[in-house]
C-alpha cells in the first residue's frame, strides 16, 4: 500500500467512525474498535504501534477512580450531601437550585461529572416531587454546573485527564489556572439561571416544610465503610495534588488510592470492578489507535502546518481559534475524540513552529471542549446520561428546550474564558489569577442580593395573586 492510499484510507477510516459516534446507529465503543482494527488489519499502523498510541496514565487514572468512587457510592454519602444542601437551603425551590448545583460542581471537580450526575439525579426527582415543581430547572442546572464545576480540575472531565496525561500537567495546574475563571462563570451562569426559572420555581410553605422534615442521615446505608471511604478519597485527591512533587503519575496515585480503599475494606474484587466503566476504558483504548494512526502517516501534521499558517504561528491567535472551535464542535459531537484529535495536532504545531511553552493552547483546549459540552444535549457525557434518567422518570429534556437555555449560556462561557485567556498571556499570570478569583467572589455576593431581591419580588408577586 502506497503512502498515499494510507494516508487516504486512515482519513477515511477516522472520519467514518466520527460520523457513526455522532450519529449514535452503533454504540461509540463498538464504532472506536472497529476503526481501530481495520486501520491494523490494513497495516496502516502496528499492533506494537497501535499499544504504543494508548495513553494508558489515561486508562490507569479512570479506571483508579472509578474503583474509589464505585466502593463510595455504596455508603450513601452523595445522597446525604443533596439533601443537606437542600435543608441548607430552608426548601426554597431557588436556593435549592443554585445548592444542588453547587454539590454538584464541587463534586464533578473531585470525582468525574458522569458520575456526579448518576447520583445527584435521583435526590432531585424526589426534592422536586416533595416540592411539587417541574424538575426540568434542577436538572438542565445540575448538567450546566457538572461541566464547568468538572473544567477546573484534572480529573474532573475526561478531555482534562486526556490533556494532563499527555503533556505531564498536574493537578495543581489546572486547579491553578482554571479554577478562577471556572468560579466566575459558575457564578455568572448559576446568578442567570436562578433569573431564567425564577417564575417556575415557586411552592408554597407547607412544601418547604416537607424538604425540612427530611432526615439526611437516613441515605447513609454502611456507616461502617463510610469512614475509610472518605480516608481514602482525601488521600487520594492530596496525593494527585502532590503527584508532581512526588514524581509519581496520576494514574498510579489513583490505582494505589483504590488498592487501598479495597484491602482496607476488604471490599470483593469482583463486586468493585463492576464499578468500572468498562465500555468507556475500552472506547479510548479503540480511540487512541485510531488517532495514533492518523498520526502515524503525517495526516495530525499536515492540519498542524495548516493551522500555523492560518495563525501565524502566533500564541494568542492559535489559543483564540482553538478554544472557539473547541466550543462550537464540542456542543454537537463528543468532546472526548475531539479532544483526542486535537492533542498531538497541538503537539505538532509546537514542534513546527518553535512553541516552547504550549500551555496557553492547552487551557484554551481545555475550556473550550469542557464548557462547549453545555451547548446542547449531546455535547457532553453528563448531558445525555441526564437526558436518559430524565426520560425513564416521564420528564423529557427536548433538545430545544435545552438549547434555548444552555447554548446562550455557554457562548457566554466561552466568551468570559476567552477575555480570561488574553489577559492570562498578555499581563502577569499571578495577578489575572488573583484579580479574577476576586471577581468570581464579588459576583458571588452580588448573586446573593439579586437572590434575595428575587425572592422578594416572587413573595409579592404571589400575595396579590
Amino acid at each position: 500500500m502506497t503512502p498515499q492510499t494510507q494516508v487516504i484510507l486512515a482519513t477515511s477510516v477516522f472520519l467514518l467512525t466520527y460520523a457513526i459516534i455522532i450519529s449514535e446507529k452503533i454504540h461509540r465503543t463498538v464504532a472506536a474498535f472497529c476503526g481501530a482494527a481495520i486501520v491494523i488489519l490494513a497495516g496502516i499502523i502496528t499492533p506494537e504501534l497501535a499499544v504504543h498510541y494508548i495513553d494508558w496514565n489515561t486508562i490507569g487514572l479512570l479506571t483508579g477512580m472509578m474503583i474509589i468512587v464505585g466502593v463510595t457510592r455504596e455508603t450513601g454519602v452523595f445522597e446525604y450531601l443533596a439533601i443537606k444542601a437542600a435543608k441548607m437551603a430552608r426548601g426554597e425551590p431557588l436556593r435549592i437550585l443554585a445548592a444542588l448545583a453547587l454539590v454538584t460542581a464541587v463534586l464533578s471537580a473531585l470525582l468525574d461529572n458522569v458520575t456526579t450526575v448518576l447520583l445527584i439525579v435521583p435526590v432531585t426527582f424526589a426534592i422536586a416531587h416533595k416540592l411539587k415543581v417541574s424538575p426540568l430547572p434542577f436538572l438542565i442546572s445540575e448538567i450546566i454546573a457538572s461541566n464547568i464545576g468538572g473544567t477546573a480540575t484534572l480529573i474532573g472531565d475526561p478531555p482534562n485527564i486526556m490533556i494532563g496525561s499527555a503533556v505531564g500537567l498536574g493537578f495543581m495546574d489546572f486547579v491553578i489556572n482554571l479554577t478562577p475563571v471556572v468560579v466566575v462563570i459558575y457564578v455568572l451562569t448559576i446568578s442567570l439561571l436562578r433569573l431564567i426559572y425564577r417564575r417556575d420555581l415557586v411552592t408554597n410553605p407547607e412544601n418547604q416544610k416537607s424538604i425540612l422534615e427530611l432526615n439526611e442521615w437516613d441515605e447513609i446505608k454502611d456507616a461502617a465503610l463510610l469512614k475509610p471511604c472518605l480516608w481514602v478519597l482525601g488521600l487520594t485527591i492530596a496525593g494527585f495534588a502532590l503527584h508532581q512533587f512526588l514524581h509519581l503519575e496520576s494514574s498510579v496515585i489513583a490505582m494505589a488510592g483504590a488498592a487501598l480503599l479495597l484491602v482496607i475494606t476488604r471490599s470483593d474484587p469482583e463486586h468493585a470492578l463492576h464499578a468500572v466503566e468498562w465500555p468507556v476504558i475500552f472506547f479510548f483504548i479503540g480511540l487512541f489507535a485510531l488517532v495514533g494512526a492518523l498520526e502515524e502517516v503525517g495526516v495530525i501534521e499536515t492540519i498542524a502546518h495548516f493551522a500555523l499558517e492560518v495563525t501565524g504561528g502566533e500564541l494568542l491567535p492559535a489559543g483564540l481559534l482553538i478554544v472557539w472551535l473547541s466550543a462550537l464542535a464540542s456542543a454537537f459531537v463528543d468532546n472526548i475524540p475531539f479532544v483526542a484529535t486535537m492533542i498531538p495536532l497541538i503537539q505538532d504545531m509546537g514542534r513546527l513552529g518553535g512553541i516552547e511553552n504550549l500551555n496557553f493552547l492547552w487551557w484554551s483546549l481545555s475550556l473550550g471542549a469542557c464548557l462547549g459540552g453545555n451547548g446542547t444535549i449531546i455535547g457532553a457525557s453528563a448531558n445525555v446520561v441526564v437526558v436518559g434518567m430524565a426520560e425513564k422518570r416521564g420528564t423529557p429534556i427536548s433538545f430545544l428546550g435545552f438549547f434555548k437555555v444552555a447554548f446562550p449560556l455557554m457562548i457566554l462561557s466561552i466568551v468570559i474564558a476567552t477575555a480570561y485567556l488574553v489577559a492570562w498571556l498578555q499581563f502577569n499570570t499571578t495577578l489575572v489569577l488573583v484579580s479574577t478569583l476576586a471577581v468570581g467572589l464579588a459576583l458571588s455576593l452580588l448573586s446573593n442580593l439579586l437572590q434575595r431581591q428575587l425572592k422578594i419580588e416572587t413573595t409579592v408577586t404571589t400575595g396579590n395573586q
